[in-house]
């Protein structure tokens, strides 16, 4: 028996519906496309005012566009993250939710994370990310895809960092504890 989704699903396209109902009894809401058009966004709005809506776009450009544009006009809605590794046909060389694999967006819907829409002063400095070495120096885009896998909160470049730690509201504590996981080389299984 799938699980069932009681918030919408808002994905770029139908390959994506598709997969994701291979898995999940659920409902979506497909952008066709980074420019989202306003009839889409009237659908989303209502959706998260009704039962609520988990964004679940490709972890590449486009689909961080989409992600911004509906956090943008739709706040409140939950996002879901999947890595790239988990995400890549090898074969087509084609990186999309449409190419994850059962485990992996079952996962990222079970740990989608709701998005403030309110500014946040957070506990975390850009001084921190210096000192864990996420920005400024070798290793730090993969320190920084380790650490939003870690946390759930999907890849993004150093300077957007501290913007997304925010928008989630991770604290001090989820910060170091992620940081900890990282050095050991520890899975997020653990």
């Amino acid at each position: 028996m799938k699980p069932i989704i009681k918030e919408v699903i808002v994905v770029e396209g139908k390959s994506d519906t598709n997969v994701i109902k291979r898995f999940l009894e659920c409902d979506t809401i497909e952008t066709n496309g980074s420019a989202v058009e306003d009839h889409v966004i009237k659908r989303i709005k209502l959706a998260n005012d009704r039962r609520g809506v988990i964004i679940f776009t490709d972890p590449d450009y486009p689909g961080e566009k989409i992600r911004h544009i509906i956090n943008e006009k739709v706040p409140g809605c939950k996002h879901a993250f999947i890595s790239k590794e988990s995400a890549i046909d090898y074969q087509k060389k084609k990186v999309g939710v449409e190419h994850a694999n059962k485990e992996s967006i079952l996962s990222a819907i079970e740990k989608a994370k709701p998005s403030s829409s309110y500014e946040v002063v957070s506990e975390i400095t850009k001084e921190d990310l210096l000192h864990a070495k996420l920005i400024g120096g070798s290793g730090s885009r993969e320190r920084r895809e380790a650490l939003g896998t870690k946390l759930n909160i999907g890849y993004t470049n150093g300077k957007q960092l501290l913007k997304r730690l925010q928008q989630f509201q991770i604290s001090k504590n989820e910060f170091a504890d992620a940081l900890r996981h990282i050095e050991r080389g520890e899975d997020d299984d653990r």
